[in-house]
C-alpha cells in the first residue's frame, strides 16, 4: 500500500473498503476495494475525514485483508454453512439447516494466537438453525504477512474448524417407570414435557410404555421399545440412589453399555447416558428434566440428535459452567449455563 493525500489520489485503486457513518442513517461502505477514485469523490472523501487513502501497491509476501479473509473461510467452513460476501476485509458464516454446531477448540485457540489474525465464533456443542450465525473472521490490519495465513492454514490441517451436524435421529421410544403411575394413582406428566422437548429435533414418539419399579419389567420394557425401531430410548423416573429406584440397574441390565451415571451438573445430577451394541443410546432421566426448563438433558440431548456419540470426557467437561443459575426468568439458552 502507499499512503497519499486524496487530491492526489484521482485515478488511482483503492485498497480498501472506506466506511460512512452517518448517524441514525446508515453505516456502511461508500467506497470498495478496487474503486477508482474520480475527482468528483474528493469531497466525500474529505467529509468523512480523510485527508490521505491507501492505494494498492503490491509487495511480495502480502496479503490484502480480502483476500486473507477467503483463506481464513476456507479453514473454517464445512457442510451445511453458507458465507457472507467479503465486507470491510470480514466474511460471516451462516447455517442453512437445523442442527449441532461444534467447534475444533483447540485449533481456534492456536490460530486466535497468532498476530493480526482473528476467527470469533459462536458456542460449540450449541443448537443452531437456519439463518444462525456461527462465525466471523478477518486479519485485523489491512495487509497481513503470507506466513501468518499459512501458520493457520497448517494448524487447520485442511480440515475444517467448524461443523454443523445435521439432527439425524428421528424416532424414540419412551419408558415411563414407577408402580404410582402405571397403576394410575397420579397423572405422567413427564410424556408430555418430553414430547415438547423432542419437537426442537423433529422426534416423533413412537412407543411409549409404563411400567411399575420391578427391574425385570422396565428391562422387558426397554427391549420392547428397542424393537420398535427407535432411535433413542428415553427412560424416565427412578433414578435416584433409594433402594427401590431401579432404573439405571434396568438399563445396565437391557445390555447396554452405561457411558455414565451421575453428571457434574445440576439440575441433573442423576443423569445416566449408555449405548446398546447397535449404537442406539438409551438415556435415564431424572426427575428434574420434567419441572426444570434447562437441564442436563437440554445440553445432551442435540449431540445425541445428531448423531454425535457421548464419551466419558464429555460429561466431565460440562462442570465448568454446569451450574444452572435458577434465574427468575429463565433465558436459556441465551445463558452462561452449559457454556
Amino acid at each position: 500500500m502507499r499512503q497519499i493525500p486524496v487530491e492526489e489520489a484521482i485515478g488511482q485503486v483503492l485498497c480498501h473498503d472506506l466506511t460512512r457513518i452517518v448517524n441514525g442513517k446508515m453505516k456502511g461502505p461508500q467506497f470498495r476495494k478496487g474503486h477508482v477514485i474520480q475527482e468528483s469523490d474528493i469531497p466525500m472523501l474529505l467529509s468523512m475525514g480523510k485527508r490521505t487513502v491507501y492505494v494498492w501497491e503490491m509487495i511480495e509476501g502480502m496479503v490484502h485483508e480480502n483476500d486473507a479473509a477467503e483463506r481464513l473461510l476456507a479453514i473454517c467452513q464445512s457442510a451445511n454453512m453458507l458465507p457472507s460476501e467479503v465486507r470491510e476485509g470480514k466474511i460471516e458464516l451462516k447455517a442453512t439447516c437445523d442442527g449441532l454446531f461444534q467447534v475444533d477448540t483447540d485449533s481456534l485457540n492456536q490460530i486466535n494466537s497468532i498476530d493480526e489474525i482473528m476467527i470469533a465464533t459462536r458456542h460449540s456443542n450449541t443448537v443452531v438453525h437456519p439463518g444462525d450465525k456461527l462465525a466471523g473472521m478477518r486479519v485485523i490490519p489491512l495487509v497481513v504477512s503470507e506466513q501468518k495465513l499459512l501458520q493457520a492454514e497448517k494448524i487447520g490441517k485442511n480440515v475444517p474448524i467448524l461443523e454443523v451436524h445435521p439432527f439425524t435421529l428421528k424416532k424414540a421410544g419412551i419408558v415411563t417407570t414407577g408402580s404410582e403411575v402405571s397403576q394410575g394413582i397420579i397423572q405422567d406428566t413427564f410424556t408430555p414435557v418430553l414430547i415438547e422437548k423432542l419437537k426442537e429435533y423433529s422426534i416423533e414418539i413412537i412407543s411409549h410404555l409404563t411400567v411399575d419399579d420391578q427391574k425385570e419389567n422396565i428391562i422387558s420394557a426397554i427391549g420392547e421399545v428397542r424393537t420398535s425401531g427407535a432411535d433413542v430410548i428415553l427412560c424416565t423416573g427412578g433414578m435416584s440412589v433409594d433402594p427401590d429406584d431401579n432404573t439405571p440397574a434396568a438399563i445396565r441390565d437391557s445390555g447396554a453399555e452405561i457411558i455414565t451415571y451421575g453428571t457434574p451438573v445440576l439440575p441433573g445430577a442423576m443423569f445416566l447416558t449408555g449405548y446398546f451394541e447397535d449404537g442406539t443410546p438409551v438415556l435415564g432421566l431424572p426427575g428434574c428434566v420434567m419441572y426444570e426448563k434447562a437441564t442436563v438433558f437440554d445440553l445432551v440431548m442435540p449431540r445425541i440428535a445428531a448423531g454425535i456419540r457421548m464419551q466419558k470426557q464429555d460429561f466431565i467437561q460440562m462442570g465448568n459452567g454446569g451450574l444452572c443459575l435458577g434465574c427468575p426468568t429463565c433465558h436459556y439458552p441465551i445463558c452462561p449455563f452449559g457454556k
